[in-house]
């Protein structure tokens, strides 16, 4: 279920509540409104009455229906990461076949069977756009397919001494279908700014080798408690002894905690 489908159910159930509930208001306070019928404040009231009796088994088929919205929304969701996960790994695929200094008619083949299938799967996820009981439509992102013509002109079965310009043409050509349908294939996801970006080249923790008093207090305990029960394995004891000052840094302080 697709971001702007939610959106239209929701927008139809908020309008629905609140008809609804100007319906109850005005139910309540028919009787208090002049000029009102005695025959419709009646019913008004029958109906208030009604829709009091039936609030709990509406709600909770409200709740039920919001449900199976979202649980429909978290599915297609999850559908469409794994796609992308799929079209990632297409492209790294045909990436790769490019960079080979030797196009064997085996690896075009895996690539090529590969972006077919990223093309095929789309289908469990949309439909094609303006496909119709009679119209077959159009397919919904058209870089897959300029990735596959793309790839098809390096076939070595019909393209035998493709130079490493070619290559690089190709190169080049998956890359920037790759990045067109990126900017719009994402949008679905409803993706935000990490709250923490690490925005800078070149970055370095910043954090200082130590832990607080309080980790420091509690390991001095529990090597006090080892040091009181028997040794089991001296062998291994030993061992690790040398292999935790081996992993100390130039200044002594260990690597552990990185």
């Amino acid at each position: 279920m697709t971001r702007s489908s939610v959106n239209r159910t929701l927008t139809r159930l908020y309008w629905l509540l609140f008809l609804v509930l100007a319906a109850l208001l005005a139910a309540k306070f028919a009787d208090d409104i002049p000029g009102v019928p005695v025959i419709v404040s009646n019913i008004a009231g029958q109906f208030y009455e009604f829709m009091r009796d039936m609030s709990l088994l509406i709600a909770t088929g409200g709740v039920a229906y919001l449900s199976n919205i979202f649980q429909k929304r978290s599915k297609f969701v999850e559908s469409l990461e794994e796609e992308w996960r799929n079209i990632v790994r297409t492209k790294s695929a045909l990436l790769t076949f490019c960079e080979k200094p030797y196009l064997s008619t085996d690896d075009y083949l895996a690539a090529f069977s590969r972006i077919s299938e990223t093309i095929d799967t789309m289908r469990i996820v949309y439909r094609n756009s303006g496909e119709t009981d009679t119209l077959v439509g159009l397919y919904p992102f058209a870089p897959l397919h300029d990735m596959r013509r793309v790839l098809q002109t390096l076939d070595p079965r019909h393209n035998a001494d493709a130079t490493p310009d070619k290559r690089k043409l190709v190169h080049d050509t998956i890359l920037q279908s790759f990045y067109a349908l990126r900017e719009t294939f994402l949008e679905e996801l409803d993706l935000e700014e990490p709250s923490h970006p690490l925005l800078i080249s070149g970055a370095r923790r910043l954090k200082e080798t130590g832990a607080d008093i309080a980790a420091r207090v509690q390991q001095d305990y529990q090597k006090k408690k080892l040091n009181r029960t028997p040794v089991q394995r001296p062998d291994i004891d030993a061992l690790l002894a040398e292999l935790r000052e081996r992993e100390k840094d130039p200044n002594g302080a260990s690597t552990q905690a990185r």
